[in-house]
């Protein structure tokens, strides 16, 4: 039995959709923290290191957010500081608090997971982050 042509290029276009989407970012701002880093909202007292972040009400869920993995990759000036603060890197950081009430970012980075995307002197900078909610770290 053979499948028509049509459902072929149907089926093509929506796993092309789907792989667009599970490498797509979301749009957000980020600004970060210094240390001491703890405690934690996640962890408590427990040393996690540097690469980490908190989240914002956006995605923190209650503590769902806890130990994701975000790519952060900064995609421009916000206006509020350095004109092009952009590295061209990305950062891979674990969640592991909350950013706390007034917070301006969508994420705020570790102080040294920032200044691996982006210049500290800008402060808050556009971002592009994708979320890996599946694959929390083991500890």
């Amino acid at each position: 039995m053979a499948i028509p042509k049509v459902t072929l290029v149907l089926l093509a276009m929506v796993v092309g959709l789907a792989m667009v989407s599970l490498v797509a970012g979301t749009d957000g701002t980020a600004t970060f923290y210094t240390p001491p880093y703890t405690p934690s909202a996640c962890h408590g007292f427990q040393d996690d290191g540097t690469m980490i972040a908190a989240a914002s009400d956006v995605f923190w869920g209650g503590g769902a957010a806890c130990d994701n993995r975000c790519v952060v990759t900064c995609t421009g000036a916000t206006n509020e500081g350095v004109p092009h603060p952009c590295t061209g890197r990305s950062v891979t950081v674990r969640i592991v608090d909350l950013c706390p009430q007034g917070c301006r970012g969508t994420i705020d980075l570790s102080q040294e997971a920032f200044a691996v995307i982006a210049d500290p002197d800008a402060g808050k900078i556009n971002i592009d982050y994708r979320r890996y909610d599946g694959l929390k770290s083991s500890r």
